[in-house]
């Protein structure tokens, strides 16, 4: 009987997480950043599978890891920015490596590439007993001309008549609008549900 479990976090500066090393860990990769001018590389006894999902419209480059994770950490700069959501997803020890390659690699198509994420993937067999993946996705979706599109914009807040409403401290207020729903608990919540039959179900 296959027992499920699937756990998300936040890759993100404001944790001190680089998202290069993230990548290089997980996929037993050597990578380069360029931000900090030096390379990651992490061995492991059983060396990782590993590939990346991307949606229709990113660039080619968005496959190659290195460049993906340079990217991202080059576009979103800020001391406090997300870099990539990951999880943590069990694989059914029934399966075979390739059925249960399969099966992950469907799930994350349908619930997050499908939405405009692009998905590293790395499949950990160290211990026989405990076949995993780690899924790092991209927080940041793409315009249809394969350029980096805006995850939210900011409306200011006007009363009935047009009026600019302002703080206590004088300053406009204003909102986030949140351009993809990838930061929402349900979507999250959704995407673990459907796994959870999903990555049981053989």
């Amino acid at each position: 009987m296959a027992i499920f479990h699937i756990s998300f976090s936040n890759i993100s500066a404001g944790k001190n997480r680089s998202a290069i090393a993230s990548a290089a860990y997980r996929s037993g990769e050597k990578l380069f950043d360029d931000k900090e001018g030096k390379s990651y590389f992490y061995e492991r006894s059983v060396r990782p599978e590993s590939f990346i999902l991307t949606p229709d419209n990113a660039p080619k480059w968005a496959s190659d890891r290195q460049q993906l994770w340079n990217q991202v950490e080059r576009k979103d700069r800020k001391a406090n920015s997300r870099y990539a959501k990951e999880f943590n997803v069990a694989l059914p020890v029934e399966l075979s490596q390739a059925e249960q390659k399969a099966l992950l690699t469907k799930y994350v198509q349908a619930n997050f590439v499908n939405s405009g994420m692009v998905a590293d993937v790395a499949i950990h067999r160290d211990h026989p007993d405990n076949p995993h993946a780690h899924v790092m996705l991209t927080n940041r979706p793409f315009n249809s001309d394969g350029s980096w599109g805006l995850k939210a914009k900011t409306q200011y807040i006007k009363d009935e008549n047009g009026k600019q409403l302002l703080t206590k401290s004088g300053f406009p207020k204003q909102r986030k609008i949140w351009l993809v729903d990838w930061d929402k608990k349900k979507k999250l919540t959704s995407g673990g549900t459907t796994g959870r039959s999903a990555l049981t179900k053989f």
